[in-house]
């Protein structure tokens, strides 16, 4: 016998509507949250930022919304240096090919932004297969202004500010997801970002691995994504 409860059919059943109840609440409370989301103020964005990506050098930020109303940047862990990209925002992005053309057909563009210069993250990108815009910042503000990149001396001194709180960190870059909308006059604004657990919904294979009866299987870990690697590297 297994090391959990087990049920009748009839038990079964009971315990399901039971649990089904509280997911229908949960889904009601997720549509007034996704509601407030979009009710927040916007940002509007006055600084020139510069990127190079797959239609050339020296884009502004407008030209990453590919024609599109609306930008998400997926603020992608790679740093210029590093030999490989971070295999948790791997993890992440392994969900994002298969998005990008119904994204467009809400006339929203998804693209990933590093600080990694565009042929390292072009070569990483042919290696994973993957095939969504990525853009890099390189050593311009872009990161740094959205808090996704830390300057050593901030790493070394305690006063970064992540997930819009002072934070201590050892890493000189972390993950986020910024929302922007575009005005037909041109004009950008900011209308949302999430960081560290707010990208939590965004990972399709957590949330598949959510409705498993083990779930993720992360408890004695050293920490939750200890067992992740980049998709080619797992023995199996």
């Amino acid at each position: 016998m297994p090391d959990h409860p087990v049920a009748t059919e009839d038990e079964w059943l009971a315990a399901r509507r039971e649990l089904l109840a509280e997911e229908k609440d949960f889904t009601r409370l997720r549509d007034q949250l996704s509601a407030k989301r979009r009710a927040m103020p916007w940002l509007r964005i006055d600084k020139t930022y510069r990127f190079d990506g797959p239609e050339g050098a020296n884009l502004a930020l407008g030209d990453l919304f590919g024609g599109r109303r609306q930008l998400i940047v997926y603020h992608f862990m790679f740093g210029p240096d590093w030999e490989k990209p971070c295999k948790s925002c791997s993890f992440w992005a392994d969900g994002y090919n298969g998005v990008t053309a119904h994204l467009a057909e809400r006339d929203t563009r998804l693209v990933a932004v590093s600080r990694a210069p565009l042929a390292k993250l072009e070569a990483t990108a042919k290696r994973m297969g993957w095939t969504f815009p990525w853009y890099s910042s390189g050593d311009g503000d872009f990161n740094y202004d959205f808090h996704v990149s830390f300057h050593p001396e901030q790493v070394a001194d305690g006063t970064i500010r992540y997930n819009f709180a002072p934070t201590q960190t050892k890493m000189s870059d972390l993950p986020g997801v910024s929302a922007f909308i575009r005005e037909p006059d041109g004009t950008i604004y900011r209308t949302y970002s999430a960081y560290a657990r707010g990208l939590d919904m965004l990972n399709p294979a957590y949330q598949l691995l959510d409705i498993t009866g083990l779930g993720r299987q992360e408890d004695d870990l050293p920490y939750p994504m200890a067992w992740v690697k980049l998709h080619d590297e797992y023995a199996g």
